[in-house]
Order: structure tokens, then sequence, then C-alpha cells
């Protein structure tokens, strides 16, 4: 199953695997990673609408897509649909090639505010919003929702058909419920009402997690292209992995451990560099938890012991030879000696 290359305005999305926006995870080290992995786009972490936001440090960094690879998607929030056009602009303004909105967020605090998925609830509010913002750009627009509010309140098909009215180039649907957040099973079969009943392209989400995994969903929805989350953490190549799956109908060897070790010192030097030391160590912390979990080679205890020490390292240089000394043990194929709590560079 060969899955044509997307296109949403002049941006051709070939393969059309998408790196779902997650907060605090999809920065830019992690995008630019994933592009080179196979991604053929990758969303910006959700940017918050509010224009007295805009210049923190969190916010800088959200929108510096400086010598990232095109085309440049930046995901915005909010509820207000003036409010959200401004944002759009302003993006657009600072290298956005796509605006997202999100419509699909179900954390507590964003649908307090009424805003990601909790929008879902006022369908008027959602075409004021999406017809606001794609008259305020000269980009595509695409949107994320999920199948609705809760259970009794399965309107995605209702906002599907309202952002198609309204101009959305593309619009991704997360298989679940705001009220199920990750739990149960992805409802794909309302993915696939909402494809069948939409002439613009439609992106499936939710439980993605395998190449088999994306050949079902796609399968059963018919979508046009598939957003990967949650398995992408610590596993980046997935994207190469389901398009080489998709193409030849087998799986794709796995990265050697080398690979692994090579790709997460990659990861770790580019979040030092960007961020600073002092915070690129500490958002370090969690890919290494990641790129460590549930790897075959090595039991739980010493993975462990691994994240314990490595989460206490305090300079850059000795998170990374922590890191490179474990996996190198893993590739000359020996148990990994607990790391010492205090590492000093190798004698030359």
């Amino acid at each position: 199953m060969s899955l044509p290359a997307l296109r949403i305005g002049a941006h051709v999305i070939d393969p059309p695997l998408v790196l779902a926006p997650m907060a605090g995870v999809t920065d830019k080290p992690f995008r630019q990673l994933c592009k080179r992995l196979g991604a053929g786009l990758a969303v910006s972490e959700m940017t918050i609408s509010d224009p007295r936001l805009w210049h923190t440090t969190k916010s800088r960094h959200r929108m510096d897509h400086v010598g990232e690879p095109a085309p440049i998607s930046v995901q915005i929030a909010g509820t207000e649909p003036r409010q959200l056009a401004e944002a759009a602009r302003y993006n657009v303004d600072h290298g956005a090639q796509l605006i997202d909105i999100n419509m699909g967020c179900p954390a507590k605090k964003v649908c307090n505010a009424w805003a990601g998925s909790a929008l879902m609830r006022d369908e008027a509010l959602v075409g004021r919003i999406l017809d606001a913002v794609v008259r305020a750009v000269d980009v595509p627009v695409t949107l994320k929702i999920r199948t609705g509010w809760d259970r009794d309140q399965r309107n995605g098909l209702a906002i599907a058909r309202i952002a198609e009215a309204a101009g959305i180039a593309a619009l991704a649907v997360h298989g679940r419920t705001r009220d199920q957040q990750y739990s149960g099973q992805a409802e794909y079969q309302t993915i696939a009402e909402i494809k069948s009943a939409l002439a613009i392209p439609v992106l499936a989400n939710g439980d993605i997690d395998s190449p088999e995994k994306a050949a079902t969903v796609l399968r059963l929805t018919g979508a046009d292209g598939l957003l990967v989350g949650r398995a992408a953490q610590g596993r980046p190549w997935i994207f190469r992995e389901i398009a080489h799956y998709l193409a030849q109908g087998q799986p794709m060897a796995p990265p050697s451990m080398a690979e692994v070790r090579d790709t997460l010192l990659e990861h770790l030097q580019a979040l030092h560099a960007f961020y600073g030391e002092h915070q690129g160590l500490r958002i370090a912390r969690k890919h290494l938890g990641w790129y460590a979990k549930d790897r075959a080679e090595h039991s739980e205890e010493q993975r462990s012991a691994f994240r314990a020490v490595v989460n206490r390292a305090e300079t850059a240089e000795a998170q990374l030879g922590l890191t490179r000394d474990y996996f190198d043990a893993l590739v000359a194929g020996v148990v990994p000696a607990a790391p010492a709590a205090a590492w000093r560079p190798r004698e030359p």
C-alpha cells in the first residue's frame, strides 16, 4: 500500500506522515530530527494567541524556525477569533508557511480556558474562528479536532463540514472524544465517516504506534495521511519505518544500536545548543527516558539506574558522556555497567 504525496496549498507533503504537535515535545530540535528521519511534516508546539505572551522565553523558542526545513507548520491556540487571526499573521511574519488551529488538545488547563477541544462545544464560535484565521493570512490553514467533546456530543463531522466551508486546507482528526483523553481505543470509523464526507484532505491520528498499525488505520479510515505523536518519542525513525512498510509491504530493519546511540547524542547536542546548557540538560532528561524505555538489550533495573544517574548530570559534557558510555556498552554487546554518579571524561 503506497501512500501518495499530500498537497496542502502549494506544499507537497511527501510522505504524508506528520509529527503531531505535542506541547513540551515537538520543539525545533525534535522537529528537525523527525524530518531528517522520514516525517514529511512536523507541526510546532502549540503557540498561545495572547500577544502578551509572545515575547516570553518559552514563546520565543516555540516561534524559532531559523534553519528548519520547509514547510514550516505552526499551531496556534485560543478562543477569540480576532486574537487568533492576529496570532496567525504574526507567525506567518516570523516564518510560518502553514497555520494549524488547535481544537484537539484535551488538557484540562487548555479546555478550562475554552480553548483546544473545548471549542467543539460551540459550533458557531468554531465557524467565526476559522473564518477569521483563513481570511487573515495568505498561507494554508489546517485544523486539528477530536471526534467530539464526549460520547454524547460526537460532532466531529459537523465541525469538519464547518471547516471545509470556511476554507480550511486540511483536517486532522484524533479518533477520541475530549473526555477520553488518551484512554480506550481510537474510533477509526468516525474518521472514515468524516473522510468520506469531505473533499479536502483528512489525516488520521490516534494509537498509530507501528508500521503495521499505520497500514491498518489507513485501510479503516481511507485517510490521506497520518499524524504520529507519542509513538515518535524515543523512536523518531518510526516515520521512515512506516513509509518503508507502506511501500514494500514488509518491515524495515530496525536501526542498529550504534545508530540509536548516534541519533540520541545528536539530539542531546541539539537540545543543549538550542536551549542553553542549564535548560537543555533538563529538557533532555525526558528524551533520555524515552530512548532507553523498553530496550530489550538491558533490564528494567539497568534502565532505572541509567535514568537516575543521567538525570543528575550537572553539565552537558557529563550528560553526553554518561549516555555515550551506556550505549557504547550496548553496541559492544556487553551489559552496561551502572553509571558512576560522578562522571569524568575518559583518559586520552
